[in-house]
């Protein structure tokens, strides 16, 4: 038998036995010895280069840099490029080729030309692929008094190794905590590391911290490039940066002397990892890597989550508050609009905007001030319908409506990217009058603008954010007043700090306070206290207004008087009752399979093979609320465990077992389950 020694890959396997399930041939083979499997890392990184210039070493010398300046008299272009190159050297760092045209205005045939003259010599060098603004001159942080008491027990509390809660209202001055503890952090030769849930929020904190700790920063988020995250993991391993500012995969990072993690807006539900695997979050996660490391452990909110607030009371966590805003600003007066009011007394306009939002949006302009308007809905509209059967078009690959977009002129699938042509005829009963239904962040901007047609108007969703690096310019706009209203979803009211937003307008709250979720009311509360929170950060007291349906749903007695304390007390009694976290451990199981019989008889297996489970409550198995995503079927086993770390432990292990013999029985091998703790 000949000698075969060639190396062959998987693909290369798959392409000779045709079959795309490689790997069980290639099994088979490694069980009866005849091959052997080797894996091998292909490095994909390449450094990023640039041209940069260095003047000729003879023209140091003032008596040749004189004359080669006085021979190009006649030609002042050339004269400019190196007048501009000396100037550009003279900020002490090395010349760009790309620096040098821009600033002198040149061309590169004028640049190449002093380069044959030998004037400049051109070289490569590897440069960062984010960089920022060299930072002149720091700033001071100063705390105030009321700050520096709130330090002084977070200090205390770190002594002792536990973990610190800093519940500060909107616009205390949380930050300025931060920092003074990220300062403390780099005085002991530590890292910081500094979570925020939204990679939006990061624009105004890197500002922020760049101008009190200068350069020495690390951004890590979702937004880069592979490339860009390889260069940072580098920098982060060899210890160049002090500060590490990123979202929840930041945590993930290799830092060598980590001092002090600070979770901003812990409560916020992006911490949580839903899909891909692994499915944790960011704020626990972050709590055991500091107790791994021995480092200090903060977590900052204005409204803490639940499960905190409990661990507090609990004794877990030591609590530490800010209950006055920062410069003496006042909270802002909150007001519900009845919708159901304005709509009998047809005032309301284009199914948006009460008379008294409309007012205040007009009041707030002539003020020069700013105006933020809140939809957690993007697109035009979110479902067309037929105004004789009421058909709404549905996604071919998912349970759920299309959203108009108007800027494409075409029918989304929020979950699965699929898109569809507008139809202008009902494919059930054939009538031509399909109306939008509801409205979206894009539709609110195009009859603002429509309204307020000297207003300068912007959008800030994820839809008009896809362009790399555009929230951080629309941010930029914002502040510097370029923007006279921002309308945006979720992302524009999270921890965004600006000065002279005046009125903050809630479109349609109903929904956040009907979500089928046990954490609704949770959830609606931090989300509506965090817009209000928005309104009037510096001078003027802010307004709010928020219009719903819903005028007497329980949270809003709390939500207008900015009083978390009692919606804890009612919250933390309903959670008691019913048995849901933090007296219980949720753990959800979701089966995903495209024939739906062959997912219901796997779920059903599933479900009888785990009863036996000891301190274990099971719901299910049943569909979720949308049952279909990608083709794919969808069943939900819940469990309910209020057992120890013991039980824990037993509990994932059979979990693992019983799903893998699911997986190895021969009609269930092809369906997809998934373990997601504390969903």
């Amino acid at each position: 038998m000949p000698n075969v020694t060639k190396d062959i890959t998987i693909e290369e396997v798959q392409k000779i036995v045709q079959d795309a399930s490689a790997w069980k041939v290639v099994n088979g083979l490694l069980e009866k010895g005849l091959i052997s499997v080797y894996e091998h890392l292909n490095e994909h990184y390449k450094p990023k280069r640039e041209n940069f210039l260095f003047l000729n070493p003879i023209y140091k010398d003032e008596v040749h840099l004189k004359l080669i300046l006085d021979k190009y008299e006649t030609k002042p272009h050339y004269q400019n490029l190196i007048l501009t190159y000396l100037h550009l050297f003279q900020t002490g760092k090395v010349v760009s080729q790309s620096d040098l045209l821009k600033k002198s205005l040149s061309t590169p045939a004028q640049l190449k030309y002093l380069v044959e003259k030998e004037i400049f010599t051109v070289k490569k060098l590897e440069v960062d692929r984010v960089q920022f603004d060299i930072v002149d001159v720091l700033v001071e942080n100063v705390l105030s008094d009321l700050q520096q008491e709130a330090y002084e027990k977070v200090i205390v509390s770190f002594a002792v190794n536990k973990p610190v809660l800093l519940k500060g209202i909107t616009g205390s001055g949380k930050t300025h905590i931060y920092f003074k503890l990220i300062e403390d952090a780099i005085r002991d030769g530590k890292q910081a590391l500094y979570l925020l849930p939204e990679i939006a929020l990061t624009t105004q904190i890197i500002q922020k911290l760049r101008s009190v700790f200068g350069d020495r920063i690390g951004i890590y988020h979702s937004r880069f490039s592979n490339q860009e995250r390889v260069e940072l993991w580098r920098k982060v391993q060899a210890g160049e940066f002090d500060v590490v500012i990123g979202s929840r995969s930041a945590l993930l990072l290799p830092f060598k002397t980590l001092g002090i993690i600070i979770v901003d807006e812990e409560h916020d539900a992006s911490y949580k990892q839903q899909d891909p695997a692994p499915r944790y979050h960011a704020r626990d996660a972050a709590i055991y890597l500091a107790h791994l490391m021995k480092a200090s452990i903060l977590l900052g909110t204005a409204t803490p989550s639940v499960e905190s607030y409990y661990n507090c009371k609990q004794n877990k966590y030591d609590l530490v508050e800010l209950n006055v805003r920062y410069g003496a600003a006042t909270l802002p007066q909150t007001t519900l609009v009845d919708i159901k009011y304005e709509m009998a007394g047809k005032t309301f306009i284009k199914g948006m905007f009460s008379v008294a939002l409309i007012a205040a949006i007009q009041q707030s302009i002539e003020n020069k001030k700013q105006v933020i308007l809140f939809q957690n809905r993007r697109g035009y509209a979110p479902f067309l319908q037929c105004d004789m059967c009421g058909w709404v078009p549905q996604c071919k690959n998912c349970d759920v409506s299309l959203t108009y977009h108007k800027a494409t002129d075409q029918l989304h699938c929020h979950y699965c990217n699929a898109r569809s042509p507008l139809l202008n005829v009902c494919l059930a009963c054939g009538n031509s009058k399909i109306q939008a239904r509801s409205f979206g962040t894009e539709k609110i901007e195009e009859e603002i603008h429509r309204i307020f047609p000297n207003a300068r108007v912007q959008r800030f969703d994820w839809d008009s954010l896809k362009v790399k690096n555009k929230y951080i310019e629309t941010i930029r706009q914002f502040e510097k007043r370029e923007i006279d209203i921002l309308v945006g979803t979720q992302m524009v009211v999270k921890g965004l700090d600006f000065e002279h937003v005046q009125l903050v307008g809630v479109l349609s709250a109903d929904r956040l306070l009907s979500y089928p979720d046990f954490r609704v009311n949770e959830r609606a509360f931090q989300l509506l206290e965090q817009v209000s929170g928005r309104a009037g950060r510096k001078d003027d007291r802010g307004q709010v207004l928020i219009q719903l349906f819903n005028t007497q749903h329980p949270i809003l007695a709390s939500l207008m008087k900015h009083d978390y304390d009692g919606f804890f007390a009612k919250e933390i009694q309903y959670r008691k009752e019913f048995l849901y976290p933090p007296f219980v451990r949720l753990i959800q199981i979701s089966l995903k399979h495209k024939d739906p019989l062959t997912l219901k008889a796997a779920a059903a297996k599933l479900f009888d093979d785990l009863q036996d489970l000891p301190k274990t409550v099971f719901f299910g198995p049943a569909e979720p609320a949308i049952s279909r995503i990608k083709n794919y079927y969808i069943q939900e086993i819940l469990l309910k465990t209020n057992g120890d770390a013991t039980h824990l432990r037993e509990l994932k292990k059979r979990l693992k077992q019983q799903i893998g013999l699911l997986n190895a029985t021969n009609k269930f091998t092809t369906v997809f389950v998934s373990v997601n703790v504390d969903p």
